[in-house]
């Protein structure tokens, strides 16, 4: 499909779903995703190896990979729907846990860093944190479409959104870093390494690897860095728990520092992604294994 042909795909989707009033968006866009997961084959069987890792080898995972597709549908479904005179509602609907500790964050004068798992829906969480004063900057995937990526970019600011293009120039982490020292927020999702450059952690019991950005920021500029973990209400709405900050270490040696940080953030994830096992939107392979035969 050519760049073109798949924008106006995208927009057709967004006008679609535009129209829809909220309850049949929604559901609209579950029964979407439920449908794609009886033809997606190795991806559905990819998602319950996931989800195994998190919840054992228990005997309903066909069933809790479906719910993913489904979460996962909705979640497009929602950024299909968004426009900038529904912020609002979808802010009046978002409710915020320890917000506290990132109002204390700022008040340290550092900046504050927001470290997400692809886990329900980070636009959502970005209009919820704008209502509530902490406008975040976030890094996004460069995308080859750029019809696509300028889409993407209307819609996160339609959330109150400012974003910074990862692979777009040199200047990712100079914005990120100015943010930061403006006692501002970024926001950087952490828990799929896309370069393969990460640091190796243990991840819910297997090796891998996992981005260090967030932790190395922290490192070098004193910002707090708080896992977040944003989800899906069982109806309208969504729900955002702010978690206390990740210490880093007192070590000597800084790439020491990052690795030791980046597993205790790597434990954290844990804790927020077993809350809502099924809501965790990780379609790709993300462990060693995961890319060899099975």
């Amino acid at each position: 499909m050519s760049d073109r042909a798949a924008y106006i795909l995208y927009r057709a989707l967004s006008f679609g779903f535009g129209l829809l009033p909220e309850p049949l968006m929604r559901r609209t866009g579950e029964g979407l995703g439920w449908m794609l997961s009886y033809v997606a084959g190795g991806r559905r069987e990819l998602v319950q190896r996931h989800l195994e890792r998190v919840v054992g080898p228990v005997p309903d995972l066909e069933y809790r990979s479906r719910l993913a597709f489904a979460s996962y549908g909705r979640y497009w479904a929602e950024v299909f729907w968004m426009r900038p005179q529904r912020r609002a509602t979808v802010v009046a609907h978002g409710s915020v846990e320890g917000a506290h500790h990132a109002y204390a964050g700022l008040d340290a004068g550092n900046g504050v860093i927001l470290a997400l798992p692809h886990l329900g829906n980070w636009e959502a969480a970005g209009a919820k944190a704008d209502a509530i004063g902490l406008r975040v900057l976030a890094a996004a995937e460069a995308l080859s479409n750029q019809l696509i990526l300028d889409w993407f970019k209307d819609v996160r600011a339609a959330c109150g959104i400012d974003v910074v293009i990862v692979g777009k120039g040199s200047s990712v982490t100079t914005d990120l870093m100015r943010r930061l020292r403006d006692n501002g927020v970024v926001a950087l999702v952490a828990d799929r390494d896309l370069s393969g450059k990460g640091v190796e952690v243990e991840f819910f019991g297997e090796k891998t690897t996992m981005p260090a950005g967030s932790v190395a920021l922290a490192d070098r500029t004193g910002a707090v860095l708080l896992p977040v973990g944003c989800y899906f209400a069982g109806g309208r709405g969504h729900k955002f728990v702010i978690e206390a900050p990740v210490e880093i270490p007192d070590l000597p040696d800084r790439s020491d520092r990052i690795a030791v940080g980046t597993q205790a953030l790597a434990r954290r994830l844990e804790s927020i992604i077993r809350l809502a096992p099924e809501q965790w939107h990780l379609f790709q392979p993300n462990w060693p294994s995961d890319r060899e035969p099975q």
